[in-house]
């Protein structure tokens, strides 16, 4: 047996030898912990200054968020603003007074506001790319998918002179004008030597939005005579497609480093804009096929939102498309609303029908009045170092020139095809010549103009936006009743039950002066041709009949006659089946078919 006592020395013992192993232990430890907890502090050092850096950068995102959040109601509440002053305009008709006009006054007074308030003008400023890509398609598609297909082909000779033809002549007198001032040194900060910079200018500068004009053409009290509403519509929703196109070309033979230019690039040119109109085209009317066959030979009518839905993507698509391999997405786009409100909008179900005409003419609308505020924004906002005032008035002199030698020879080439009844008389080409306002695309083009100079042409591509604008759309009035375009419309005018908002019918205005009053004797020769242009339309009418609408959809009901029948407005929201009235003997040359937006 163990005693006590020997039981405590064991005891004793046994504490002895665990103090001294953990003696040991710490002792060999200590070095470790000694590192361990000085990288542990390091760390814990450079987390804090991490922390301090990202507090720091989520205080600013935080400031600029809000800051941002202010801006945007500021703009919100602005546009709300130019939507109510558009209603005042319309309530109480101030002519003097167009809705984009205002629209652009108030967009230089917030834009002077904007200026002197801050130094962040990111979202005050004019952006091409969210014109080009975000508001513009809305506005061109809405122009073609209300557009009349018949009435816009009875016209289609005049409106093509002035959209193809006007717009190359315009080019090369603005253009060439400028070119020759500054090498006689009237102007001094544009290239001299170069003749390509000054024909992208031209270019530009004569893409025609009388946006203006005819949102007071289209009032029903003025009662503005159907012929000139239709040239002016149909020129303008044209002209800035082959404006573009002809700028995008002139860029590609443009080099701002030196004078590498020869006179055979021009008709290379022309050659590769001609070229570049044609795809462009076939790309909208390929791909409004695509969509029209997809909707006829599916039930996608039973299910209105993806009906809608599809359509604002394709319309997004055919754009997109076209300007992704280097095309037009303007003339695109053009070209593919015509092609969808032809043949697809009979393969709408009623809701989808009224629906996405009404969503796409609100789009429209919004993107106009955001389009003119932020271009009178712009002239604060834009930052713009040169201005040549010199240059700007010989400007605005080419651009009148141009139009003088687009509307006047052109008109008197329209009129030798003409009725002698129905031709384009020299009061309405003064308001045509009058008309032709310049717009947002023009300043969307100056602002990516490539070169060195490119501030002296915006500037001045600004400066006579504003002036056509406000002071040529307010002066439209006082045109109009000058020259006698204001008058009662005659017998022989049908008016659908679809109305635009400005009193102006959507679809369908035919105005064929003297209807009733038999044609007068034609020679044998424009007779002769005559018949065969009147044989190719009843062809086209009968292939686009017997083939084309049954793949594509479309009025089938026309039983070999120009009447048909078809989804019809009644003006309250509600589409039914209504006979859609006849636009006319082909024979009796380009009756007055009238088509608005």
């Amino acid at each position: 047996s163990i005693s006590p006592t020997d039981d405590n020395a064991l005891v004793e013992s046994t504490m002895d030898q665990l103090n001294d192993s953990l003696a040991h232990w710490i002792q060999r430890a200590l070095p470790v912990r000694a590192l361990v907890m000085r990288e542990i502090s390091e760390e814990n050092g450079a987390f804090d200054n991490s922390t301090d850096t990202k507090m720091a950068e989520f205080t600013e995102e935080e400031e600029l968020h809000e800051y941002d959040a202010v801006t945007s109601l500021l703009l919100n509440v602005t546009l709300i603003g130019c939507l109510i002053l558009a209603y005042y305009v319309k309530k109480f008709r101030v002519y003097f007074l167009p809705e984009s006009a205002g629209a652009l006054l108030v967009g230089m007074v917030l834009g002077g506001i904007a200026r002197l308030s801050t130094d962040n003008l990111i979202l005050f400023e004019f952006s091409p790319e969210v014109f080009f890509f975000v508001l513009l398609p809305p506005i061109i598609f809405e122009a073609g998918y209300s557009l009349n297909w018949d009435g816009f082909l009875n016209n289609a000779g005049a409106i093509t002179l002035y959209a193809m033809a006007g717009t190359i002549v315009s080019t090369f007198i603005v253009g060439g004008g400028s070119f020759y001032a500054a090498k006689m040194g009237l102007i001094r900060d544009i290239d001299g030597e170069n003749p390509m910079e000054a024909l992208l200018f031209g270019a530009l500068i004569s893409a025609v939005d009388p946006v203006a004009t005819l949102s007071i053409m289209g009032n029903a009290e003025l009662k503005c005579d159907p012929l000139l509403y239709s040239l002016v519509f149909g020129e303008s929703v044209l002209n800035d497609a082959v404006a573009i196109c002809l700028f995008k070309v002139f860029a590609k033979y443009y080099d701002p480093s030196g004078p590498d230019w020869s006179e055979s690039e021009i008709p290379n040119a022309l050659l590769s804009f001609f070229a570049i109109s044609g795809l462009s085209v076939g790309i909208g009317v390929g791909l409004g096929l695509a969509a029209s066959f997809l909707y006829r030979q599916t039930d996608l009518s039973e299910y209105p939102k993806l009906e809608t839905s599809l359509l604002l993507c394709f319309c997004y698509l055919c754009y997109a498309t076209a300007e992704s391999i280097g095309l037009s997405g303007i003339m695109a786009l053009f070209f593919n609303g015509i092609v969808l409100s032809h043949f697809n909008s009979y393969n709408l179900s009623s809701t989808a029908h009224v629906a996405s005409e009404h969503i796409f003419t609100t789009l429209a609308t919004v993107a106009e009045t955001l389009v003119f505020l932020y271009m009178g924004m712009g002239v604060f906002t834009g930052r713009f170092k040169n201005y040549d005032v010199v240059f700007s008035v010989l400007a605005l002199a080419f651009c009148a020139i141009g139009r003088l030698f687009n509307v006047f020879p052109l008109s008197w080439i329209a009129n030798c095809c003409r009725s002698a009844h129905n031709r384009i008389s020299m009061q309405m080409q003064f308001v045509l010549w009058f008309a032709g306002l310049r717009g947002a695309i023009a300043f969307a083009l100056a602002v990516n103009m490539p070169g060195p100079n490119k501030e002296i042409y915006a500037t001045a591509t600004l400066s006579i936006c504003i002036f056509t604008t406000v002071v040529c759309g307010g002066l439209t009035n006082a045109m109009l009743t000058h020259f006698g375009m204001k008058q009662e419309l005659p017998p022989g005018t049908v008016l659908s039950d679809e109305e635009s908002d400005d009193g102006q019918p959507m679809h369908s205005l035919v105005f064929s002066p003297n209807s009733n009053r038999p044609p007068p004797p034609f020679p044998i020769a424009r007779r002769a041709a005559r018949e065969a242009v009147h044989g190719i339309k009843q062809q086209w009418s009968r292939f686009d009949d017997q083939v084309l609408k049954v793949y594509f959809g479309g009025d089938t009901g026309r039983a070999g006659s120009r009447g048909s029948y078809g989804h019809h407005h009644d003006g309250s929201g509600n589409y039914e089946l209504t006979a859609r009235q006849d636009f006319g003997e082909e024979g009796d040359d380009e009756p007055n078919g009238h088509f608005v937006k």
